[in-house]
């Protein structure tokens, strides 16, 4: 059995495909674990969907601020205009099943045994673990949920951005929802700075930096995989934390890792022939 982690597909199915084929993925056998945003951006969100659903029971999934827009809009919630790509999945014969599948998917992922944590964007440093598992818990619990629409309602926008163990109901799943798939950087006290997601100029990195240099106990105990944040190109995080998104949607790769053997595949979108390339990870 093999353990593989790829990061953001955002409709990529071509790509997510040509890697799975090439490793010889085995979805009776192996275990996939996907860092979320299924959809939206590239070409084929429904085929994703669709396949990821299919073989559920081998996959170790976790929703991404995308996969929540495509709930929310399902509602009748609409944050942003749809794309197109959105559009095509909410028109799906098959549509209440996806979303209903799509709902009781969790945002956070945790192997004791292989000592992997998967998120989509990352764990706010004024968390510990048990803080995370247990707001993202609470997240799970009402999305699958008769009230799902209530919390989708009510989900965006950027305060609170201080954590506070009082912050109750809509505010204290608001700022869950905001650290488990929107962070990027923070304020050097550890509030959140959602605002802001353009590389750190030489005065904004006095004040703010990414969420994974902050010291944290869990990073010291686990790997951290998270997606979210193309711009980093897997790329300038510490030794045990891994960013996955390499922009497959946006013209760059798809990337996978292959746990047991410590080695990356990448696929570009941009060429016709699909060629992967390898390199092993740094341990």
């Amino acid at each position: 059995m093999s353990t593989y982690l790829i990061g953001d597909i955002h409709g990529c199915y071509n790509e997510l495909m040509t890697l799975l084929n090439y490793v010889n993925f085995n979805p009776n056998n192996d275990v996939l674990w996907l860092t979320g945003d299924l959809v939206e951006k590239g070409p084929d969100s429904l085929s994703v969907l669709r396949y990821v659903k299919s073989i559920n029971k081998n996959i170790r999934l976790v929703l991404g601020n995308h996969d929540l827009n495509l709930l929310a809009s399902y509602s009748g919630i609409f944050h942003k205009k749809p794309k197109i790509s959105l559009n095509t999945i909410l028109k799906a014969k098959d549509i209440d099943e996806i979303i209903y599948w799509l709902r009781c998917q969790p945002l956070l992922q945790i192997d004791e045994e292989k000592k992997i944590i998967m998120v989509h964007a990352g764990i706010t440093p004024q968390w510990d673990l048990n803080t995370a598992k247990t707001c993202a818990k609470e997240i799970e619990n009402i999305l699958s949920s008769d009230n799902y629409k209530l919390f989708l309602n009510s989900m965006y926008g950027d305060m609170p951005n201080d954590w506070n163990e009082n912050l109750t109901d809509s505010s204290r799943l608001r700022f869950s929802v905001n650290v488990l798939t929107r962070m990027r950087y923070c304020f050097n006290n550890g509030r959140l700075a959602n605002f802001y997601e353009k590389k750190l100029d030489s005065g904004i990195s006095k004040i703010l930096k990414p969420w994974f240099n902050f010291k944290s106990q869990i990073h010291s105990e686990y790997t951290i995989i998270f997606g979210h944040w193309s711009a980093l190109q897997g790329r300038g995080t510490p030794k045990n934390v891994i960013g996955l998104d390499t922009g497959c949607c946006w013209g760059g790769s798809l990337t996978l890792l292959d746990w047991e053997k410590n080695k990356y595949y990448q696929v570009n979108n941009k060429t016709i022939k699909k060629n992967i390339i390898t390199y092993y990870r740094n341990m």
